[in-house]
């Protein structure tokens, strides 16, 4: 195994790293703290599209962390961002599954956000959606059979909460994939995408990067797509079961982000 040592930057994934739906993981801020002093850069990259920025810098913040705008980077931002690189957003209309998170970034690139029943979009984004309706699913359903382009920000199927694992973006990506006969595009993690973003962001390359994150089948294989090094956490929802079918491996595994803490401060046996 690597020595964990010499680590110039993270890319941390959320959902089941630092928290549990409202419930923060023991040892969060000092995590941070560790981070701040040892000058380790970083980059929260979430599959979870639901809220903006500055809705993850306040959640942080209600839990005793501050983090910038700029140390956020969604799936939703990154769906944006790669859209942005291969469309003309001033002449692009976007109908959007999901809250805040997946349609702001949308309208900051420049792109036209359609309503309820505009049959006009050339574009269908679906992201994490806690108000989704049969009518939103109708509006996507309908402009996918009519030609446009199926983008999911991430194909989660699960998420964990602080009640259990439930269902994610996957599920709904799946009822409209289903209804249109349309595969979607998907931008988040295991993707290489939003894992290449954040290192642009970072100012890093592959050898000096590390991603955290809970799921194999996303964090991890996200990262061993782009041929950096991971360490999974067992707070989420993969399992050292799942380790051992699986064809794929983190470089890494520990029970928590306390665990994470002591190996970042030289005291964890992380080899």
């Amino acid at each position: 195994m690597d020595s964990f040592t010499s680590i110039r930057a993270l890319i941390i994934d959320m959902d089941g790293v630092l928290w549990h739906g409202s419930q923060p993981m023991p040892g969060l801020a000092e995590f941070f703290h560790t981070l701040r002093e040892q000058q380790i850069r970083f980059i929260l990259a979430t599959n979870n599209a639901s809220l903006t920025r500055e809705q993850y810098v306040n959640k942080l913040a209600s839990m005793g962390v501050t983090v910038t705008p700029n140390e956020i980077l969604t799936s939703g931002i990154a769906t944006a961002l790669y859209l942005s690189q291969h469309e003309d957003p001033a002449n692009t209309r976007v109908f959007v599954v999901g809250e805040d998170g997946a349609s702001e970034p949308l309208k900051e690139h420049g792109f036209t956000v359609t309503g309820l029943y505009e049959l006009d979009a050339d574009i269908v984004v679906c992201g994490k959606d806690q108000t989704l309706t049969w009518d939103k699913l109708a509006t996507a359903t309908l402009n996918i059979r009519a030609g446009a382009k199926f983008i999911g920000t991430n194909a989660d199927t699960t998420l964990p909460t602080e009640y259990g694992i439930t269902h994610g973006n996957g599920a709904i990506l799946a009822a409209l994939q289903v209804a249109t006969g349309v595969e979607p595009i998907i931008i988040g993690k295991p993707e290489p995408i939003i894992y290449q973003q954040a290192m642009a962001l970072l100012g890093t390359n592959t050898s000096e990067t590390i991603a955290i994150g809970d799921r194999l089948e996303t964090d991890i294989l996200g990262a061993v797509r782009t041929g950096i090094r991971s360490l999974m956490v067992l707070t989420g929802v993969s399992t050292e079961g799942d380790l051992k079918t699986s064809d794929y491996q983190p470089t890494w595994v520990m029970p928590d982000i306390r665990a994470v803490t002591l190996a970042l401060q030289g005291n964890y046996p992380a080899n």
